[in-house]
C-alpha cells in the first residue's frame, strides 16, 4: 500500500520529507555558485541550526519528520544488489565515464559501509584528492596530470533541502520529475530508488518519470483537492510535461485528478516556481505575489472528447481574475491576500525572499521566514495562526519552508 497521502495543499501536515544541509554546501563556491543555482553561499553551522529549528517546529505541531538521507540508507541497506546498482548509476549521472575513474569511486563508494555515510557521500561530492590511490605526482596517465587534487569528479548537490522540487505528492500517487538543470536532475536518483525499491513506498503508483524528456519540478504543483492541481507553466516546469502528466493522471484507474489549472508565470530567479508567487494558507484563502497579476495566464486542462485515446485532451483558456477562477473549482468565495499587503517595494522584497512560500501545517496555520515581517503580520491580522522560523542563511538557496518540504501524508479536508 502506498505510504503517500496528499488531496490538498492544507489538510493537517501528518509526515513530511526533509533533508539537513550537509557538507554539500562547504562545496560551493564563487565560481560555482551560478552553475549551482545558488545566488551566495551559506554558512553551514547556522544553516544546520535554522533547519534543526524548521523540523522542531514541525514535531511540536505533531508532524512527523522524515529524512531523504535514512530513507536512502534504509533502501541500500536492503540488498548489496541494490548498492551496487545505486553505486554505477551514480556515477553514470555524475559524468563519472573515464575507465582509471570510474574504477577507483566504484571501491571507494562500494567500501563505505554505513549505508547513511554513503548517501551522504554522495550527495556532499567527491574529490579526486579524496579517493585512494590517486597519486597526482607520481601518475603516468595525461588525465592525472591535467586535473588537480580539488577537482570535484561528482559535483555537489546543494539544493537537496529543497526536498520539494524532486517529486510531487498527488492523491496517493507521486510525479517523480526530471528537472530543469542537469545539477538539480541529478537529485532525483534518490528518490527513484525510494519509489522503487523503500518497502514503505515502493508500490506508491508513478504518474510522471525521470524518462521523460520535459522537465517539470514540485515547486511548481499545487493540490487544490482532490479533483483539482494547480502546476506552473515556468522556468522549471515544461508546457510538454504539463500535457504529460495530464494524459497520465486522466487515463490512471487509481487517480481521482480531473483538471488541470496550467498556470503561465514568467520565467525569471525571482518567480522560479509557481510556490515562489502563490500558496494557498487556509480553506480558501490564498497570498500572491502582486507581480504576477498583469502578465498571469490561466488554462484549464481536461479530458478529451475520446476518453479512450491517450493523445485526446481539451486545454482552454480562462480569462477572469484569479479570485474568480478560483471560486468556480472551489465552489465558494475566496480571499487572496498578496505579499507585504500590497506595498509594491516590500513586496518585491519579501517576495525575494519568500515572502509567499508559506508552508501550510493545518488549515490557516503557516510556516513562513520570520524575515519576512510586512507579509507575516499581514497575514496575522487576517487571522491566519503564523510559526516564525528564522531563516538568514536557509533563504541563500532561494527557497521558503515550502520549498524545503514534501509532505507525504495529509488528513483530508472537509470543504
Amino acid at each position: 500500500m502506498s505510504g503517500i497521502h496528499v488531496t490538498s495543499e492544507i489538510g493537517k501536515l501528518k509526515k513530511v520529507l526533509l533533508h539537513r544541509p550537509g557538507k554539500e554546501l562547504l562545496h560551493l563556491t564563487p565560481d560555482s555558485l551560478s552553475r549551482l543555482l545558488f545566488d551566495d553561499i551559506p554558512y553551514l553551522p547556522d544553516a544546520q541550526k535554522e533547519h534543526d529549528a524548521f523540523a522542531k517546529a514541525l514535531k511540536a505541531n505533531g508532524v512527523e519528520v522524515v529524512y531523504l538521507e535514512d530513507l536512502m540508507a534504509e533502501v541500500i541497506d536492503l540488498s548489496p544488489e541494490i548498492k551496487e546498482e545505486f553505486i554505477e548509476q551514480f556515477m553514470d549521472e555524475a559524468g563519472i565515464n573515464s575507465y582509471k575513474y570510474r574504477g577507483l569511486v566504484y571501491k571507494y563508494l562500494k567500501d563505505i559501509k554505513n549505508s547513511k555515510k554513503l548517501v551522504l557521500k554522495t550527495m556532499e561530492g567527491i574529490q579526486l584528492s579524496s579517493i585512494p590511490k590517486i597519486n597526482m605526482r607520481t601518475s603516468n596517465t595525461l588525465e592525472d596530470f591535467v586535473n588537480t587534487p580539488d577537482k570535484f569528479i561528482a559535483e555537489p548537490m546543494p539544493n537537496l533541502y529543497f526536498t520539494r522540487d524532486n517529486f510531487a505528492s498527488v492523491g496517493e500517487g507521486v510525479d517523480l520529475h526530471h528537472m530543469y538543470s542537469q545539477t538539480r536532475n541529478r537529485e532525483c536518483i534518490y528518490a527513484e530508488y525510494i519509489f522503487k525499491y523503500h518497502p514503505d513506498y515502493k508500490d506508491t503508483e508513478k504518474y510522471y518519470d525521470r524518462s521523460y524528456p520535459w522537465s517539470t519540478e514540485g515547486g511548481d504543483l499545487l493540490n487544490i483537492n482532490k479533483h483539482v492541481v494547480a502546476i506552473g507553466i515556468s522556468q522549471r516546469t515544461m508546457s510538454q510535461a504539463i500535457d504529460q502528466l495530464a494524459k497520465n493522471y486522466f487515463k490512471s484507474p487509481g487517480c481521482k485528478i480531473d483538471t488541470i489549472l496550467a498556470f503561465s508565470i514568467p520565467e525569471s530567479r525571482a518567480f522560479m516556481h509557481l510556490d515562489t508567487v502563490f500558496t494557498q494558507i487556509d480553506k480558501y484563502t490564498f497570498t500572491y505575489h502582486p507581480g504576477i497579476m498583469d502578465t498571469l495566464q490561466v488554462f484549464e486542462i481536461t479530458d478529451g472528447n475520446n476518453p479512450n485515446s491517450f493523445e485526446d485532451l481539451t486545454v482552454k483558456e480562462i480569462n477572469d481574475s484569479l479570485d474568480k477562477i478560483l471560486e468556480t473549482y472551489l465552489k465558494h468565495p475566496v480571499k487572496l491576500i498578496p505579499c507585504a499587503g500590497g506595498d509594491k517595494v516590500a513586496a518585491e522584497r519579501e517576495q525575494w525572499n519568500d515572502g509567499s512560500n508559506t508552508l501550510a501545517i493545518a488549515p490557516g496555520v503557516v510556516v513562513v521566514y520570520d524575515r519576512n515581517n510586512v507579509t507575516n503580520e499581514v497575514l496575522k491580522e487576517e487571522g491566519i495562526k503564523v510559526i516564525e522560523i528564522h531563516g538568514a542563511e536557509l533563504s541563500r538557496g532561494r527557497g521558503g519552508p515550502r520549498c524545503m518540504s514534501m509532505p507525504l501524508e495529509r488528513e483530508d479536508v472537509k470543504w
